[in-house]
C-alpha cells in the first residue's frame, strides 16, 4: 500500500505536494522536516525514494510519541485501535483519560483525531486537549494497512521532540530542509487552534527567518511555506518567494473556508535559480 498520512492535520500539505516536491532536490542525502504535523511531504518523498535518510521533529510531544509508536510497535497500536468503539460517550471518556503506556497514548491520539470535530488538534493553556466530539457517521478509526505502510517509512527516519533550530543544526550541502511552521495568522481573529501550550508568535517567526538565512548561507537546500501576509513578505522578501493557491476547510466559521493564498520560499533571489536546480 502507498504510504500516506495517518492523521488529519490542520494546514496539511497534501494538495500542495506537487508544488512543494517540485521545489525540492530530486536526490537528497538527509531530509529534515522540523514541523512534521501530518507528514504529507515526508511520506511523498519517501514513496519516491528521494532521500537516503530523514530527521523529523515537532514540538507537540503527543504527536511525536504517536509517530514513535507507529515506528516501533505498530501491531500493538493496531490491536488497541481495533477495539475502540465509536460513540460520543466513548469519545469524552477517551478525551478525559491519561493512559500510562505509550501505545495507549498513541491510540488515544489517533482516536481523538479521527472522531473529533474537523480533525482538529487544539489544547488549552494547560496543555489539555479540548476539541469537541465530531458528528461522523462511520469514521475509520483503525486502518491497519495505512498504519503498517507508515511504519515501513518511519523505520528509516529519526523522530525527535525538539525545537526547529536544534533539528536542523547539522544540515549540510546535499541535504534539504522543509519548514512548515504554524502560519502567521491572516487576521487577529484567525487563530482557530493552538497546537502547543506555548504559541508560535512573531518572535519565533523572526528566529525561524534567521535559521532559514543561515541554512542558505551554508548552501543547504531549504524551502518554507507560510501564509501570504505583510510580515512573511518582510521576512522573506530577499528570497525566491512564490504565491500558490490552497484550499483550507478547517474554520469554525464556514463562510471563511475556501481558497487562500500561501507562499513558498526558496533560495536566494539573486541566483535566479529555483530551489533544487543546478547551475
Amino acid at each position: 500500500m502507498r504510504a500516506e498520512p495517518v492523521l488529519k492535520w490542520a494546514g496539511g500539505k497534501r494538495q500542495l505536494l506537487p508544488e512543494i516536491c517540485a521545489r525540492l532536490p530530486a536526490r537528497i542525502h538527509t531530509y529534515f522536516e522540523p514541523f512534521l504535523g501530518g507528514g504529507a511531504v515526508l511520506f511523498e518523498l519517501a514513496q519516491k525514494r528521494r532521500f537516503e535518510r530523514a530527521v523529523v521533529s515537532d514540538q507537540n510531544p503527543e504527536l511525536v510519541e504517536t509517530y514513535q509508536v507507529i515506528q516501533r510497535d505498530v501491531e500493538s497500536l493496531i490491536k488497541i485501535l481495533s477495539k475502540m468503539p465509536h460513540s460520543e460517550e466513548e469519545y469524552y471518556r477517551v478525551r478525559a483519560s491519561s493512559p500510562r503506556l505509550p501505545s495507549r497514548r498513541a491510540a488515544r491520539m489517533i482516536y481523538l483525531n479521527r472522531t473529533g470535530y474537523n480533525g482538529l488538534y487544539r489544547v488549552n493553556k494547560s496543555g489539555q486537549f479540548n476539541v469537541p466530539f465530531g458528528r461522523y457517521v462511520s469514521p475509520r478509526i483503525c486502518d491497519p494497512e495505512r498504519l503498517r505502510a507508515a511504519a515501513a517509512v518511519l523505520a528509516r527516519v529519526e523522530i525527535r521532540h525538539s525545537d526547529f533550530e536544534q533539528t536542523v543544526a547539522r544540515a549540510r550541502p546535499r541535504d534539504a530542509v522543509y519548514f512548515d511552521p504554524p502560519y502567521v495568522p491572516l487576521s487577529e481573529t484567525a487563530r482557530f487552534a493552538e497546537y502547543y501550550s506555548t504559541p508560535f508568535g512573531e518572535a519565533e517567526h523572526r528566529r525561524l527567518q534567521r535559521v532559514f538565512a543561515e541554512l542558505v548561507n551554508r548552501r543547504v537546500d531549504v524551502l518554507l511555506s507560510n501564509s501570504d501576509t505583510p510580515l512573511t513578505r518582510e521576512l522573506y522578501g530577499d528570497y525566491c518567494l512564490e504565491t500558490v493557491a490552497a484550499r483550507r476547510n478547517i474554520n469554525s466559521d464556514g463562510t471563511r473556508r475556501g481558497q487562500v493564498h500561501e507562499i513558498l520560499v526558496g533560495g536566494p533571489l539573486r541566483t535566479g535559480l529555483r530551489l533544487g536546480a543546478t547551475a
